[in-house]
């Protein structure tokens, strides 16, 4: 039997390695990177990488591009994504017009579906208002129709569709959900928010198991030849895990993915326990995995600002309200101290600042674990230098950040501009000693890399390139309790990289930027063609 190692070789490159501005010269030290066996063997010079070279040993020309960790998702929705790519896609459209031509398009060319269903509309292309049963009804009369807010948290749906889920002017809110009325005749509008979407999804057709592993296969194919090697799926539904283990024994899941089960407010704390009896038997065999694993559980504090739906500790501009958290605040501490108390990490979606705190004092009275605030979009500046304080993770998502200066919206006129200035304080966090983790959020907006970066980097409160770069790494590693393995170009870790066709460390842009080779425990995932 041959005992030699399998080998991997990268030259000719710039590696980006924690506490440098930009990778090394040349003249400034290594070059290259040696793996052997899915592990950095060595970071050498490229004639030392060279010498070392096996016969039968792979070489990758980085051409100078940077060498770095392959990108870690810190917080996307997998298998939703493989499946979102392939349905209606309305990202693209500004108005209502336009929102409605796509969907009676897409409706023409599948006379088949039972269901029309789609996503990615914004606030913005209703103004003042609301979506509309009617507008939807003029385009889609015939069969039930429900187009999924960008956010996921706001759902626009026909008349059939409110027929089909029996939701009338009698129908109450769900709890944590709203289904918008008409005031004066307090019939359902077609606007549904949170929670209440579930009642049209229960009437839905289930997607097959089949259905399910597609899209996982689909968006694994598509991450890698983006550069990631890593995801934390932010809340997998129990009926999904079969599906990534089966892609696990097959060989084709070649992420190292991180699966979150769910923690719903609407259950006792006795039931609650049983939940993470069942969650316990269902990913046991998953812990410490290598391509797989789990370990972590995943509530939601509040919903999104443009809804008006996030808690706040003030009320939203010209309103009353100032949203109503998911969980009373003794529930969300107790839920998290028991979950704690049994070895899982917690993380929590808190946008709203009083949801961050609530989240912030939930982890306080828990304990260490590196639990994670997800989003964080406002935070209040006493609560800022807790996430440090707390060993708290700051799970960020920057290309929500509407802020930047090619995402304007109305979330600033939401909130105000008091509020609106202190958005996603991801510099404030860092330099307060905190650990930020990036994110897409996928499918709410693109899982694209470099989009994320150039958020990052360019929002109000923007973190440096380097800074940015650290977090989608050795910050999602941090997160994943993974560091040890994944993270940084270093002797002895997985050797998970990522090399990029050109080193945008010199113009400090990150835009336009592409992968060459995508490298995941020592295999080539992708290759630029």
């Amino acid at each position: 039997m041959d005992a030699t190692p399998t080998q991997l070789i990268v030259v000719n490159g710039r590696l980006f390695r924690p506490g440098t501005s930009t990778g090394p010269r040349p003249e400034e030290g290594p070059t290259a990177v040696v793996i052997e066996d899915g592990r950095i063997a060595a970071l050498v010079s490229d004639a030392e990488a060279l010498r070392l070279r096996h016969p039968r040993a792979e070489v990758i020309d980085a051409a100078g591009g940077l060498v770095l960790p392959g990108f870690d998702d810190a917080h996307i929705h997998v298998i939703p994504g493989g499946q979102w790519s392939g349905l209606l896609a309305l990202r693209e459209a500004v108005t209502v017009p336009e929102l409605q031509s796509l969907v009676a398009e897409y409706a023409a060319a599948h006379p088949e579906l039972p269901w029309i269903w789609g996503g990615g509309w914004h606030y913005a292309a209703w103004g003042d208002a609301g979506p509309a049963k009617e507008q939807l009804d003029a385009v889609v009369p015939d069969r039930p129709a429900m187009m999924v807010c960008m956010d996921g948290h706001s759902y626009w749906v026909n008349s059939a569709a409110l027929r089909a889920a029996g939701i009338d002017r009698d129908t109450p809110d769900p709890p944590n959900g709203v289904i918008v009325r008409d005031p004066a005749t307090g019939e359902p509008t077609g606007w549904l928010k949170e929670r209440a979407g579930q009642l049209i999804y229960r009437v839905m057709p289930d997607p097959t198991h089949q259905d399910l592993k597609d899209a996982l296969l689909r968006a694994v194919r598509a991450l890698n030849a983006s550069g990631f090697t890593a995801v934390q799926d932010a809340r997998t539904d129990p009926v999904e895990v079969p599906v990534w283990r089966e892609a696990l024994a097959e060989g084709s899941l070649t992420l190292r993915s991180r699966i979150a089960l769910p923690m719903a407010p609407e259950q006792s704390l006795a039931e609650w326990r049983t939940t993470l009896d069942e969650h316990e038997e269902l990913v046991a065999p998953l812990r410490g995995g290598d391509w797989l694993t789990s370990g972590i559980v995943k509530g939601f504090v509040d919903g999104v600002i443009e809804s008006r739906t996030a808690a706040m500790l003030a009320p939203y501009e010209g309103e009353e309200s100032a949203g109503v958290p998911a969980f009373e605040p003794e529930q969300l501490t107790a839920f998290t101290v028991e979950a704690h108390r049994r070895g899982w990490q917690v993380q929590l979606h808190a946008i709203g600042d009083r949801g961050v705190r609530m989240a912030l004092d939930a982890f306080e009275a828990a304990g260490r674990r590196r639990h994670r605030v997800e989003h964080a979009e406002i935070v209040h500046p006493e609560d800022v230098k807790r996430f440090a304080a707390l060993d708290v993770v700051a799970s960020m998502q920057p290309a929500h950040a509407f802020s930047a200066p090619d995402r304007a919206h109305e979330w600033h006129d939401v909130i105000g501009p008091g509020r609106a200035a202190a958005n996603w304080p991801m510099s404030a966090i860092h330099e307060s000693g905190g650990v930020i983790a990036l994110g897409s959020d996928w499918p709410v907006v693109d899982f694209d890399p470099f989009a994320t970066l150039h958020a990052a980097t360019s929002a109000d409160h923007a973190l440096t390139l380097p800074q940015a770069l650290s977090a989608y790494g050795h910050g999602s590693a941090y997160a994943a309790h993974a560091e040890h393995r994944r993270g940084s170009v270093a002797v002895g870790m997985d050797a998970d990289l990522v090399v990029l066709d050109r080193d945008p460390l010199e113009t400090g842009d990150v835009r336009g930027t592409g992968v060459t080779a995508t490298i995941a425990g020592g295999l080539v995932v992708h290759r630029a063609p």
